[in-house]
């Protein structure tokens, strides 16, 4: 399985920035935690490197995935074992409704995908 990239955004999403297109988050360095730019609050990952680092550690990250990839590909994998084809939204949107489906699942498992930085 490949790597995956930590998420760089901050844990307490109390501490947001008004904008006038909603609420920002800020985001750290993935390896020294220098404060970093502000991503939308409704967003899913951030992944960054200040310029020192990416100098220094940048090409670590080639070939490292973002968790909603591993986590797709995973959802993929297991719909085509399952049904032998993707199902359709409206067919996924009834087995989310269910506790004990798979797409159910799946979806409580996502979080648990995403590396958190250190508190």
């Amino acid at each position: 399985m490949a790597d995956i990239l930590p998420d760089s955004r901050m844990q307490d999403r109390r501490q947001f920035v008004p904008g006038p297109m909603g609420n920002w988050i800020p985001t750290f360095c993935a390896n020294c935690f220098r404060e970093g730019p502000l991503v939308p609050e409704d967003s899913t990952f951030a992944f960054w490197l200040c310029n020192p680092c990416f100098e220094k550690c940048g090409e670590l990250t080639i070939g490292t995935v973002m968790p909603e990839q591993v986590f797709y590909e995973q959802v993929k994998q297991a719909q085509l074992e399952k049904y032998g084809r993707i199902p359709s939204a409206e067919e996924v949107v009834i087995s989310l409704a269910d506790t004990g489906s798979l797409e159910s699942l799946l979806a409580r498992s996502r979080d648990a995908m995403t590396p958190r930085a250190p508190k």
